[in-house]
């Protein structure tokens, strides 16, 4: 192996350490961004149990928490990945036959995708059930007016 080969196959590999550290990174937001949005459910939650009457009814599938879990479980996956993908790429790099493969790439924007079209109905339903909540306790402070005028 010539000296100018041995530096490039250094360079390989440290191109691919680059690789497994970017996707480490990407892992660890997901779980920070999946336990900051669990959290942050849960403060909202307690928040308006504080402020309403009655403590909100979150939904049993569109809730922050599960999002937060999804986005957990997601970068708890992608650092699996990393390592394995991490090891084929140094094992094709020793042997000289290394083929690129988008497809994690592709699957991983697919899953991103999914659970950020999750954060709507969430949106969705946290207006619609502060738009229900505040109704019927207006409709009472109405009817406790008017039976007071009579």
């Amino acid at each position: 192996m010539t000296r100018l080969s041995k530096i490039d196959r250094i360079r390989e590999h440290q191109a691919n350490e680059r690789t497994f550290l970017a996707w480490v990174r990407t892992s660890v937001a997901f779980i920070g961004f999946g336990f900051a949005i669990a959290r942050f459910g849960l403060f909202v939650r307690q928040l308006d149990a504080a402020t309403q009457e009655r403590a909100p009814i979150p939904h049993p599938v569109f809730n922050s928490e599960n999002l937060g879990i999804s986005l957990v479980v997601l970068g708890i996956a992608t650092i699996i990945f990393a390592v394995w993908r991490y090891d084929q790429i140094f094992q094709q790099i020793q042997r000289e036959d290394y083929q690129p493969n988008r497809i994690m790439v592709w699957i991983l924007a697919i899953v991103i995708a999914i659970l950020g079209s999750f954060t709507i109905p969430l949106l969705l339903l946290r207006d619609t059930a502060n738009s229900i909540r505040t109704q019927p306790s207006s409709r009472k402070e109405g009817a406790s007016k008017s039976i007071q005028h009579d």
